[in-house]
C-alpha cells in the first residue's frame, strides 16, 4: 500500500507501520542501533547516550506541550527529582538500576502532578511562569536538603551493575539508555492511539469544547503533567548513571529551555519530531565544536576564538527553523518521504 492511499479499516489508518518499506527501514535502524557500540569510539558512544537521554526527556515535553498544549519550563527540575531519587536509592538502599530508574520516574511524576495543579486555572505564558517558579522551588530544595541531595557539593552515585559486571563506560550505559529511549518512544507513539491521547489532543485544540464533550480537564491535565514528568525523571535517572555525579547546577532553567527548543525545531505534535529535535540539539553543537577543532593545526586559537561564533551559529539555525520551517524537521522528513513515495513521478 502506497503512502497517501486510502485505508480500508480504522486499524490500518492508525497503524504505526503502514507499508512494508517502513518496516524494512525500521528493521535496518534497529540493526544499526544494535551494532553501533561495537563500531564506535567512547566519544560517540557518550554522545549516543546523551541523545538517548534527551530523546526520553524531549518525548515527555512533547506529550505535555505538543499533545496537550500545556507549556512547561520546569522540565529539567523534574529530571533532577528523578536523578536524585535514583542516586539516593542506589547509594542508601542498594537498589539495582532497573528498579531505581523507574522509581526516579515515579517520584518525578508525583512531583510533576502537584506542580501541574495550576494548569487548571492558568495557561499559556502564565502557566510557563508557574512552572518556572516550580523550577526555582525544586532548585532550592536541591541546594538545601543536604541529607538527601548533598547540597551544593552534590552526590556521587554507585555505578550500575549487571550480572556482576560494573557498567562504567559509555558503551556499557548505552545498553541501558538506548532501550529505555526506544521503549519511551514506542509507548508515546501508541499513546496517541488511545482514548487518553485523543483527550490530550482535544484539550490542546480547544479545552472548553473538550470539557463540553465530557473530557475531565482536571484528570487529563494532571495525567499529562505526570506522564511528562515521569519521562523527565527517567531521563534524569539514566543521566546520573551515565555521569555518576550530580549537583543542583546539573538541572538549570536553561536545560528546560533546551527541551522546549528541541520539540519546536523537531516539529510540535509528533513523536518523530521529538526524536529529530533531540538529535539536532545534541549533535549540532558537537559537530560545530569538531569543525573548530579541525582548524586547530592551521589556526592554534581557533577553538577559543570560534567558541562564541559556534554558539551564534547554533542559535541562528534555531531561528532559521522558526522563520522558514515552523513545522520543524518532521515536516521536512514528511516531504522527502512523500517525494520518494511518488518517485519517479512528479507531484
Amino acid at each position: 500500500m502506497r503512502i497517501g492511499s486510502a485505508k480500508q479499516t480504522y486499524a490500518a489508518d492508525e497503524a504505526i507501520f503502514k507499508t512494508d518499506v517502513q518496516r524494512l527501514w525500521f528493521g535496518l535502524l534497529a540493526l544499526a542501533l544494535i551494532l553501533f557500540p561495537f563500531v564506535s569510539s567512547d566519544y560517540w558512544q557518550l554522545l549516543a547516550c546523551l541523545i538517548a537521554v534527551n530523546v526520553i526527556a524531549a518525548t515527555g515535553v512533547m506529550i505535555l506541550t505538543g499533545f496537550t498544549g500545556l507549556v512547561s519550563l520546569g522540565h529539567a527540575a523534574f529530571m533532577g527529582v528523578g536523578a536524585y531519587t535514583a542516586a539516593y536509592l542506589s547509594n542508601h538502599l542498594a537498589l539495582p538500576f532497573w528498579l531505581s530508574i523507574p522509581a526516579g520516574g515515579f517520584a518525578a511524576a508525583a512531583v510533576g502532578a502537584v506542580f501541574g495543579i495550576p494548569s487548571l486555572r492558568v495557561k499559556g505564558l502564565y502557566l510557563a511562569l508557574t512552572t518556572i517558579a516550580a523550577s526555582f522551588i525544586l532548585q532550592s530544595i536541591f541546594f538545601n536538603w543536604t541529607a538527601v541531595t548533598g547540597g551544593a557539593r552534590g552526590l556521587t552515585i554507585e555505578p550500575a551493575s549487571m550480572f556482576g559486571h560494573l557498567l562504567v563506560t559509555p558503551g556499557a550505559i548505552y545498553w541501558i539508555a538506548m532501550p529505555i529511549a526506544a521503549l519511551s518512544v514506542w509507548w508515546a507513539r501508541n499513546l496517541l492511539r488511545t482514548r487518553v491521547g485523543r483527550a490530550f489532543i482535544a484539550i490542546r485544540d480547544r479545552d472548553v469544547s473538550a470539557e463540553l464533550l465530557g473530557i475531565d480537564l482536571l484528570r487529563y491535565k494532571l495525567m499529562s503533567f505526570a506522564l511528562a514528568s515521569f519521562y523527565a525523571g527517567m531521563a534524569g535517572a539514566v543521566w546520573v548513571y551515565l555521569f555518576r555525579v550530580i549537583t543542583p547546577e546539573s538541572f538549570r532553567l536553561i536545560e528546560s529551555i533546551f527541551f522546549v527548543a528541541a520539540i519546536i525545531v523537531g516539529g510540535l505534535g509528533s513523536v518523530r519530531g521529538a526524536i529529530f529535535g533531540a538529535v539536532f540539539m545534541t549533535l549540532v553543537p558537537e559537530l560545530l565544536k569538531i569543525g573548530a577543532s579541525d582548524l586547530a593545526p592551521y589556526w592554534p586559537d581557533a577553538v577559543k576564538l570560534l567558541s562564541p561564533v559556534r554558539t551564534i551559529v547554533f542559535g541562528a539555525l534555531i531561528v532559521g527553523f522558526l522563520m522558514f520551517e515552523p513545522l520543524g524537521l518532521n515536516e521536512i522528513w514528511l516531504r522527502i518521504r512523500q517525494r520518494f513515495a511518488l518517485w519517479p513521478f512528479r507531484t
